[in-house]
């Protein structure tokens, strides 16, 4: 009886290694198949552009190339005349892109010292790269890219944003993050690309150079806590509790990484008690991160408060391992200079963020606006 056990269990663990090997080679089938259609629609759009007299006025061959694809790949799917419009575009919008657009993929690391003339250093023997070398890095950057991303985030993507430059954050995003469609559609639609990395900081000052570059990122200006619905005076408090009411809207606004410990987290420090508002360990940084929610207008004396906070949780929660942690306070709003001077000779590593909320209709007009319900049952009469 033991022995049958025994090749169960062997048999058990055999098929968990063969159904991880079967899923590894269909990911990978996946990504190669992914890979191989953007490489053809870009060969095919670049086609259409270069005889893009074909496709122009009243005579134009588009539908003629519709019917005359579909009649030949009639299994295959991506040949209607609007992807066909949408192939065209994605190659004119890509293949234009500067070297200075590209930097920061993965092929341009250690060699992003960008001369007027549109060359790049080569760092191995301080020599411009020829010509030809670097519009080869760049067309090898760019594929790189444009192929580990699908095909409707690419439609997406050509739909919604007008420069390269961007599109290119959403991109990297993307990959990075594994977004689905539609949350890349929720984080374009609230302008992440404008609001990543913008938020007021220390951390040039108390913080590593790539500590400190990688935290600078993770902060957005301003917050989008439009799921929240919040009366104009409302209460920190609140706030916090409609927060972790919806606490995975919150940390897909927040960001990847952030691992959320508690809410108003007890510290005592001497023969007080303190309370913090929002305590998250942050798993890439690896530093804890206390956030504090302000309903008002930032006011100076807030800093001092967040690093007499962070000074404690160094000293009581951070262990040999943990990198500094770091402050972030939300505020209603802010001013730029008062931030500034308020943040500068701080010790430690704080950023000051605005956050943005939906305001909840006021009382007298909520008995006045029907409801979804009511709406319906008027359509219903109709």
């Amino acid at each position: 009886m033991s022995k049958m056990k025994s090749n169960e269990a062997i048999y058990h663990e055999l098929l968990v290694v063969i159904k991880q090997q079967i899923r590894s080679v269909q990911a990978k089938a996946v990504l190669a198949v992914n890979a191989s259609l953007i490489q053809l629609y870009w060969n095919i759009g670049r086609m259409i552009a270069e005889n893009q007299a074909l496709f122009e006025g009243r005579n134009n061959f588009v539908n003629q190339l519709v019917k005359d694809l579909q009649s030949e790949f009639p299994v295959t799917t991506g040949f209607s005349r609007s992807n066909l419009f949408s192939i065209r575009k994605f190659y004119q919008f890509y293949v234009g892109c500067s070297v200075q657009q590209l930097v920061g993929l993965e092929e341009f690391k250690g060699n992003s010292d960008i001369l007027q003339n549109d060359e790049v250093l080569n760092k191995n023997n301080e020599e411009p790269y020829s010509v030809q070398q670097l519009v080869g890095l760049k067309s090898s950057a760019l594929m790189n890219l444009l192929t580990q991303v699908p095909w409707g985030h690419h439609v997406l993507i050509l739909n919604k944003v007008k420069e390269a430059t961007e599109a290119f954050f959403y991109l990297r995003q993307t990959i990075e993050y594994n977004w689905s469609r539609s949350i890349l559609t929720l984080q374009i639609e609230q302008n992440l690309f404008l609001r990543q990395g913008k938020a007021i900081t220390n951390f040039k000052n108390t913080l590593s150079e790539q500590q400190g570059l990688m935290a600078q990122q993770i902060l957005k200006d301003p917050y989008n806590f439009g799921f929240l619905t919040l009366e104009p005076k409302v209460q920190e408090w609140e706030i916090e509790n409609q927060l972790i009411n919806h606490i995975t809207k919150f940390l897909l606004e927040l960001g990847k990484g952030f691992a959320f410990i508690g809410r108003q987290y007890p510290l005592e420090v001497g023969d007080k008690d303190y309370r913090l508002d929002l305590l998250f360990y942050h798993i890439r940084l690896r530093c804890f991160v206390v956030i504090e929610i302000k309903a008002v207008e930032f006011e100076p004396e807030f800093a001092g408060k967040m690093n007499f906070y962070l000074s404690a949780v160094d000293d009581l929660l951070k262990t040999i391992t943990d990198e500094p942690s770091i402050g972030i306070i939300l505020c209603k709003s802010k001013n730029k200079v008062e931030v500034e001077y308020a943040l500068r000779n701080m010790g430690k590593p704080i950023g000051v963020s605005d956050f943005i909320v939906t305001q909840a209709l006021p009382a007298q007009l909520k008995n006045t606006i029907p409801t979804v319900e009511e709406f319906e049952k008027e359509l219903k009469k109709e």
